[in-house]
Formats: C-alpha cells, sequence, structure tokens
C-alpha cells in the first residue's frame, strides 16, 4: 500500500458479479484486470521454465462505470441522496474506495442531477445526461478505432452476408456498432439498449442469427424414430438394400436369361486334379 496500488474485488457492471480491479491512489486512476490463459502456456525465467503462463493486463478504465451501477440502483427510491449512502454494498465493501477520487464531484456531473442544502450535496441519478456522455464517449472510441486502423466492416459484413441482411455501404455505421459493442461491456444490457436507440442504431449485427454449422452436432441422448419402422418386413429391406447398390448394368444383366451360363467363378477356381497311372 506503501506505492498507492492496490487490488480490489468490485462489482462488474454489466455482468453484475465481482470482478478485480487495480487502484492507484496515487494517481488517482482505476485500472481493469484482464487475464489471457491458455491452456498449455509456460514462461522462460532466467534458466527455468515456470509453468501458469497467465498473463495479466491492466487497462485504464473510468470510475464512473463503476458508480453508475448503485447511481442506477438507488434511483428506484427516486430522490436525492448522499453519495455515502448511494455507493454502499455488503458484498463489495471495497467501493467506497471509489468515492476517495479527487475529481468525483467533476465526473458525477456528467450523468446526475446534483443539489446543494446546508453545505452538503445531494445527487439523484440522470438518464438523460448519461445517454449523452456515453455518446461522447462512444464517439470516442470510434475516432481512437480509426487513428489505429481498426478494421471493423469485415466482421459486420460476414455476418450480414449469412443473414441475408443488406450491407450498409456507410462505415461510419459499422464503427459505431462496434463502439457501442465495446463500451455496452460496461454498463447494464439495459441501459445497452437505451443507448443503442438513442444512437439511432438499427438492429444489431451481433444479434443476427449464427449462420448454420457444417457439422452435425451429436446428441448425448438416444434419437427417437419419426417413423413405424416395423411395417417393413426384412425381406423387403433387404431387397431394397441389395437394389439400391446396384448400378444400371448390373440391373440390365439380373434382366438375361442365364440359363446354362456358367459362373465367372468357376473359370477362376481351381482346376480338377487329372489322375495319372502307375508307371
Amino acid at each position: 500500500m506503501k506505492s498507492g496500488l492496490m487490488f480490489i474485488k468490485l462489482v462488474n457492471p454489466c455482468s453484475g458479479e465481482g470482478a478485480l480491479y487495480l487502484l492507484n491512489m496515487c494517481l488517482q486512476q482505476l485500472f481493469e484486470i484482464k487475464v489471457f490463459k491458455e491452456k498449455h502456456h509456460s514462461w522462460f525465467i532466467n534458466q527455468s521454465v515456470q509453468s501458469g503462463g497467465l498473463l495479466y493486463f491492466a487497462t485504464p478504465m473510468d470510475p464512473l462505470f463503476l458508480l453508475l451501477h448503485y447511481l442506477i440502483k438507488a434511483d428506484k427510491e427516486g430522490k436525492f441522496q448522499p453519495l455515502d449512502q448511494v455507493v454502499v454494498d455488503d458484498m463489495f465493501p471495497d467501493c467506497i474506495l471509489l468515492l476517495k477520487f479527487l475529481e468525483l464531484e467533476k465526473l458525477l456531473r456528467h450523468v446526475t442531477e446534483e443539489k446543494e442544502i446546508d453545505q452538503k450535496k445531494y445527487y439523484k441519478y440522470s438518464k438523460e445526461k448519461t445517454l449523452k456522455w456515453l455518446e461522447k464517449k462512444v464517439n470516442q472510441t470510434v475516432a481512437a478505432l480509426k487513428t489505429n486502423n481498426v478494421n471493423v466492416g469485415a466482421r459486420v459484413q460476414s455476418i450480414a452476408f449469412f443473414s441475408g441482411h443488406q450491407i450498409s455501404s456507410d462505415k461510419e455505421e459499422d464503427y459505431v456498432h462496434y463502439a457501442h459493442g465495446l463500451i455496452s461491456d460496461y454498463i447494464s444490457k439495459e441501459l445497452s439498449d437505451d443507448l443503442s436507440k438513442y444512437l439511432k442504431l438499427p438492429e444489431s449485427p451481433a444479434s443476427l442469427p449464427n449462420p448454420p454449422s457444417k457439422k452435425v452436432k451429436l446428441s448425448d441422448g438416444p434419437v427417437e424414430a419419426k417413423e413405424d419402422y416395423t411395417k417393413f418386413n426384412t425381406k423387403d429391406l433387404k431387397t431394397e438394400k441389395k437394389n439400391s447398390k446396384m448400378t444400371a448394368a448390373q440391373k440390365a444383366l439380373a434382366k438375361v436369361d442365364k440359363t446354362g451360363m456358367k459362373s465367372i467363378d468357376s473359370f477362376f477356381g481351381a482346376k480338377p486334379l487329372k489322375k495319372v497311372g502307375k508307371f
């Protein structure tokens, strides 16, 4: 803690489950932790090989995404409340550390209505302000994608091809779709849908049906028969199976009268031994 770094477990605003974050109080910065994991992966450290091979990525993120989770939850009461009564979580008590950011009040203006009574500030979630703020986030993400030459159109076009939907020639729309998907990883599903409507996006390509698989998926359970196969006798089945494998030439030969004809096998069988008299 002397370095100001500490790992804390906070609620993931998208899934609602716990997730690991890194907090740097000296830099006043919050980082999300992503883990890269492969089944067979190791590290070479000096002259040794260390198994495990986990790789952790710490990426800066806006703490306002985490605060939104509590602001929206508290908005159900429909009243202004102080932050210390809003950001409360028995499962993730470290959430109170989010209130220690120095520029917290500036951040909250983007997503809340504010009142001050007796020199104490009270806040209430504002959906209108939040959507405007998220729109700015989407635009910033689009700009970053273009600056880094990230190709997002190929994914959209491939899905639209299999679904039969017409592919838009407007590449800007592809960027907005993609950016909206990235931002949606940090907000609830309901808020993501509201943002999509606010941005006037058409049906998201990610929600379109996937192309059918070329491989047949085998079921673990027995397959139930859809017809009554007991109406066929064994003789009919054998005859049908035999005929189905015959070529056109074989079928024509089967109609020829074979009376007095030798079997082709007789020409390749062993010749009978002749009796030899004694010398």
